[in-house]
Order: C-alpha cells, then sequence, then structure tokens
C-alpha cells in the first residue's frame, strides 16, 4: 500500500444495496483524487449487495470484506478496521445520509486541532423521529450522569479517529449499534483528545432504520458496562452510602428509643459493606482487563 495512504474510509453495510449504488460511485472517486482507501464490510445482506459489489472489483482502492451471517453494525466496523492499514480511519453510514465534503471537513478539523478522534455532531439538526431524538436525549443524560463527556452526539455514526488507538481498544467495543457511543467512551476515558465538528445530514431516500427501542437499551446497558469498567467506584460507592443512609434514618431512631439494632438496620450495614468491597474488587478487575491486551 503507498505509504502517503493516511486515510481509509470505513463503511459498515447491510441490505443498503441501493443506497451503497447512489453514493459508492461518487465517494470512490473523492478517495481515488485524495489517495485513500475504502473498506467495505457487507454484514450478511440479503439483497443483492454482493453482487453490486463485485462489479466494483477492478476499483484497486476498494476493499471488500464479506460475513458470511449478519453479526451486527459494531462487528462490521471492526472487521473493516482490522483490515485498516492507514493511520487514520472514518466510518461513513451506508445509509446515504452523510455528505461526502464531510469527510474532508473531519480529517482537516482532526490535523489541525492534533485530536486523537473527532466526532462529526448533528447538534441541532433535526431528528427523523421524535422518538429516537428522545432515545438519543436519554442515552446523553445517563452518560453525562456517570461520567465526564465532552462530546454531544455521542452515537454519530460519523467519526475520524487514529487507527492504532481503535485497534488497541477493539476488545473493549461491541458488535452491535452500541459500538458507535462505546469507541467514543473507550477514547474519553482512556485520556485522548476527543473533539467535536458540525456535519450535515441527509434525508433517507431508501431502506429503513433497524434503530429501535432494543438498540437504545442495549446502548444504556453499554454504557453502565463502560463505566463499571473504567471506573466501579462510580456506581458502587453511591449505592453503599445510599444503602448506610437508608439504615440510619430506619435505625438511629429505634437505637434512641433503647429498642436496640433491628436486624433490617443490621443487613442494611452488611450491605453497604459489601457494596463497597465489591467496588474495590471491580476496580481490580478493571484493571486486569484493561491491561490484557497491552
Amino acid at each position: 500500500m503507498d505509504t502517503e495512504v493516511q486515510l481509509t474510509v470505513i463503511i459498515p453495510s447491510f441490505n443498503e444495496v441501493e443506497n451503497l449504488r447512489i453514493f459508492l460511485p461518487e465517494l470512490i472517486g473523492h478517495c481515488r483524487e485524495n489517495n485513500w482507501q475504502i473498506i467495505l464490510v457487507n454484514d450478511g445482506s440479503s439483497d443483492s449487495t454482493k453482487e453490486f459489489l463485485k462489479s466494483l472489483e477492478q476499483e484497486t482502492i476498494l476493499t471488500v470484506v464479506h460475513h458470511k451471517l449478519n453479526k451486527g453494525y459494531g462487528a462490521a466496523i471492526k472487521s473493516g478496521i482490522r483490515e485498516c492499514q492507514t493511520e487514520y480511519l472514518i466510518t461513513f453510514d451506508a445509509d446515504g445520509q452523510h455528505y461526502i465534503e464531510d469527510i474532508d471537513r473531519l480529517r482537516r478539523f482532526l490535523l489541525e486541532n492534533d485530536a486523537d478522534m473527532v466526532v462529526g455532531s448533528r447538534k441541532g439538526l433535526k431528528s427523523s423521529s421524535h422518538f429516537r431524538g428522545f432515545g438519543k436525549g436519554i442515552i446523553r443524560l445517563i452518560a453525562r450522569i456517570m461520567m465526564t463527556v465532552p462530546v454531544h452526539d455521542l452515537n454519530s455514526g460519523m467519526k475520524i479517529y487514529r487507527a492504532d488507538l481503535a485497534k488497541k481498544y477493539l476488545h473493549l467495543t461491541t458488535d452491535t449499534m452500541s459500538f458507535s457511543d462505546v469507541i467514543t467512551l473507550v477514547f474519553i476515558n482512556n485520556r485522548h483528545v476527543v473533539l467535536e465538528e458540525p456535519i450535515g445530514i441527509k434525508e433517507r431516500t431508501t431502506g429503513q432504520s433497524t434503530i429501535g427501542f432494543q438498540t437504545a437499551f442495549q446502548t444504556i446497558m453499554e454504557i453502565l458496562h463502560i463505566v463499571i469498567l473504567f471506573n466501579p467506584m462510580k456506581i458502587f460507592l453511591p449505592l453503599a452510602l445510599l444503602c448506610l443512609f437508608l439504615t440510619g434514618l430506619w435505625g438511629i431512631p429505634l437505637l434512641i428509643e433503647g429498642r436496640g439494632l433491628s436486624i433490617g438496620s443490621l443487613l442494611g450495614v452488611i450491605m453497604g459493606i459489601l457494596l463497597f468491597l465489591l467496588g474495590l474488587i471491580a476496580e481490580q478487575l478493571s484493571l486486569i482487563r484493561r491491561n490484557q491486551h497491552e
């Protein structure tokens, strides 16, 4: 591969052949002009994606990875990252909603600010549905309660970041739609420079989004997993203190009245201590897991 190539565009695709027909030829032309690479991961599509991609076999800048079965959005991106050989990579959704010129914008912003990741922010843009907008708001709120998050659009599908760091943290990410949120939180928690730059979004013209309630639930659970992985005491310590506080509210009045310490109060104290000790154990386990691939 040409050593001057510094960017790979990774496209996870599942049953998006109609959108690929629209934007992929233009994207190939743009990447050829800039000496960039494209890795398209066909995630077990049941439409004619495979046949369409065969017609592009002559494109030397395009690498196609086929999954025999649908493994998930995150798994498709991870396959692309493993194949990536450039210094930087950018994820680009196959639904045709991203603008190709935003690739140049994010790349330029990353280089100018010496960032490790730049998130393509859709802040202020209208969501495709009120339900999805509400769901994203809940996810952002939970993430901010649990940790310090310096960016707004955690789950943006368009992000540019250093390929070596992405490969380093692949074992901490998921195979599902929550990959976008998790990889951003992993970069943030490992003290890398994560910035945000506005991008535009087009209306989807064909196909149907697979994002729903299950995706939101999976994302919230993965955020909790990331918090437990990087800062377990953020969860266990408040629970332990809450348990001891409630025990005090219940037990101290009885103790003052001379009725002694009730069984419920003893149970609450033990529960608080156990939660604190579990937090200490979780701290050690998280340290082992974070360092196991280094």
